[in-house]
């Protein structure tokens, strides 16, 4: 009896030993990420804002959040004139930072087609991590220890899912505020392509945001959907953003582009436009717009597409929606990556990887990375600032 039970306990031992390790192989391969604890800091709400309301076309309504759990939190909240000349400020609790910006209330729609042969930095699928954000921007020399813009006259683009899921929205949101604001005034450019994850924001399917958000908005005495809605100052600006954009001859896009976009008579400009129209309308099927449900559907549309990755494509496939847009190569986000590397003879980019996260325990930890292109090369940059030609 004593042997069987030795033995039974021995094949349950080699059995775990087997097991285990294949799971966390095929976990490790997928993505999958063990949750094992929180950062508390990640609990102050002090200081949180600004939340920034336009009131009948003419008042600024700018709020933040006061107080504690223990003692209850209350609003800090004061009007202005809406062509007021203001400056707000942004916290972020975990390691006390903090950064000042000028608030405007006019966002004209960015260009689609850049051609002026500087360098370019790109990442994407931040989900609301502010410091793995922040700090990959210092150690790519995007910005300085102050977090001002140090980038010259370079293109950092921002391909998508900067929000939700992350519990730092709020303080992602008015640092890329921030930076394109300086950008501008040395030259460069911050574009913040608008992944499925800013849609659903907008859409107010909030299936995935931090349960925080709720309660911010309850403390506004707002529902949830106006803190992104286009009488929200932030809302209006992340609106006014595209889709796809034409840089230096790639293709910056946090889906991808589906094949049948090469038989479209429309051009970059004029698919951002129908896009940009439904940032506020959840798709839906509908006989009179079949036209615009390639762009639109959760399936084809730009913000959604995963076709490079999950659908059989043949590399004519990939040449047409290249060649519609005279695109040497496209880079996109939304579907995660071992490594930032080059597929279909290089031509398609993915960029999505684990990032660190700000406010979750998790292992494996995660580690940024972006691409860097300078003329025709092209780099995997790591989070050290390093890179490697790809």
């Amino acid at each position: 009896m004593k042997n069987r039970i030795l033995r039974y306990l021995k094949y349950i031992l080699l059995t775990i030993l087997i097991v285990v390790p294949v799971v966390l192989l095929i976990g490790y391969y997928i993505g999958a990420r063990v949750h094992y604890g929180d950062n508390p800091l990640a609990l102050n709400w002090n200081n949180e804002g600004p939340y920034i309301f336009i009131n009948n076309d003419s008042v600024l309504n700018i709020n933040y959040i006061k107080g504690n759990e223990d003692d209850g939190f209350y609003l800090k909240q004061k009007d202005y004139p809406i062509d007021s000349l203001i400056t707000a400020k942004c916290y972020y609790p975990i390691d006390s930072t903090s950064f000042d910006f000028p608030i405007t209330t006019h966002f004209e729609t960015p260009k689609s087609v850049y051609n002026d042969g500087n360098t370019i930095l790109a990442i994407s699928d931040i989900e609301s991590n502010f410091k793995t954000f922040r700090d990959f921007l210092i150690n790519s020399n995007v910005i300085d220890g102050d977090l001002n813009w140090t980038f010259g006259n370079g293109h950092l683009v921002l391909v998508g899912d900067f929000i939700d899921r992350g519990y730092f929205t709020t303080q992602v949101l008015w640092f890329i505020y921030k930076l394109e604001h300086e950008a501008e005034k040395h030259g460069g450019f911050v574009h913040y392509i608008i992944g499925n994850h800013e849609l659903k924001m907008m859409h107010g399917n909030y299936g995935s945001t931090d349960p925080k958000y709720y309660d911010i908005a309850s403390l506004l005495g707002k529902q949830q959907v106006e803190l992104y809605d286009s009488r929200s100052l932030i809302g209006k600006w992340l609106a006014s953003k595209n889709a796809i954009e034409l840089i230096n001859g790639n293709l910056f896009v946090h889906g991808g582009i589906h094949p049948d976009f090469g038989n479209s008579k429309l051009n970059i400009a004029e698919i951002n436009q129908i896009v940009r129209l439904n940032y506020y309308r959840p798709f839906k099927p509908e006989n009179n717009r079949i036209e615009e449900e390639l762009f639109i559907s959760t399936d084809t549309g730009p913000c959604w597409y995963r076709g490079y990755f999950k659908d059989d494509l043949t590399q004519g496939q990939i040449d047409l929606g290249l060649d519609k847009f005279n695109a040497k190569s496209v880079i996109v986000g939304h579907t995660i990556q071992p490594k930032v590397n080059r597929q279909y003879y290089g031509k398609v980019i993915g960029i999505d990887v684990q990032h660190p996260n700000d406010d979750h325990k998790l292992w494996p930890e995660g580690k940024s990375e972006g691409l860097l292109i300078e003329g025709n090369k092209y780099y995997r940059v790591f989070d050290s600032g390093e890179k490697e030609e790809i």
